[in-house]
């Protein structure tokens, strides 16, 4: 698939062949890349609606979602930075964050930009439903502040649970998803700049997430 992450789609058993079509079944694990150990998730049959009005109709199974995302988990690819040599549209300072929580502007008297380490602490869980799937991610995020000789220093850092929806649509020839954020909560798990109310922070950290990692959300 990629430098990460690699899909065995070898076939479970002979193709079934009829008159008017022909049946694949498929593996669809995906593994970690160069790692083909067993994959922590069990398999469950499915079937797929009698239509015949197209070609060809391709079925995933929750099993290759679930197996993708142990495969990205375990590479580290749900482990993210985001600075302002990253994300040039990205200039939060330690002054924005002093304007919420005063033990960061006491902290950190000297305006600093401030630097985001996101990471996935378990594996995000997803689950298909009728029109659409979600994924449950629980994570950490630490917020550092990014001294002149670029060295960094962490103020605090915090719990994440977030879930989201992903509905798929056929839009003009071409396959659309709209990607909602349904629930974010955030709890401190520890500071370098004293105790403070999280709930300061939820409306500015909810429009940070949504602005540089999922871009394309349209939920609160």
């Amino acid at each position: 698939i990629d430098d990460l992450a690699e899909v065995d789609y070898s076939l479970n058993s002979l193709p079934a062949v009829f008159r008017q079509f022909i049946d694949l079944d498929l593996k669809g694990i995906v593994y970690p890349a160069g790692n083909y150990t067993g994959s922590p998730y069990v398999a469950a049959p499915f079937t797929i609606p009698d239509q015949s009005e197209s070609m060809l109709y391709l079925a995933f199974s929750e099993y290759f979602f679930q197996t993708s995302s142990f495969a990205y988990y375990s590479a580290g690819a749900f482990n993210i930075t985001i600075a302002e040599e990253t994300c040039s549209y990205f200039n939060i300072s330690t002054e924005i964050f002093g304007s919420i929580i005063p033990e960061v502007a006491k902290y950190s008297v000297t305006p600093y930009p401030v630097m985001l380490k996101l990471m996935a602490t378990e594996i995000p869980i997803i689950r298909l439903e009728q029109d659409s799937f979600t994924v449950e991610i629980h994570g950490s995020m630490e917020v550092f502040a990014v001294l002149p000789d670029s060295t960094t220093q962490s103020l605090f850092a915090m719990n994440i649970e977030a879930n989201t929806s992903l509905a798929l649509n056929i839009f003009d020839q071409k396959l659309v998803g709209s990607l909602c954020l349904n629930r974010l909560q955030f709890s401190l798990a520890h500071s370098n700049v004293g105790f403070f109310e999280i709930s300061l922070l939820e409306n500015i950290l909810s429009y940070i997430l949504q602005t540089e990692v999922i871009p394309s959300a349209n939920g609160k």
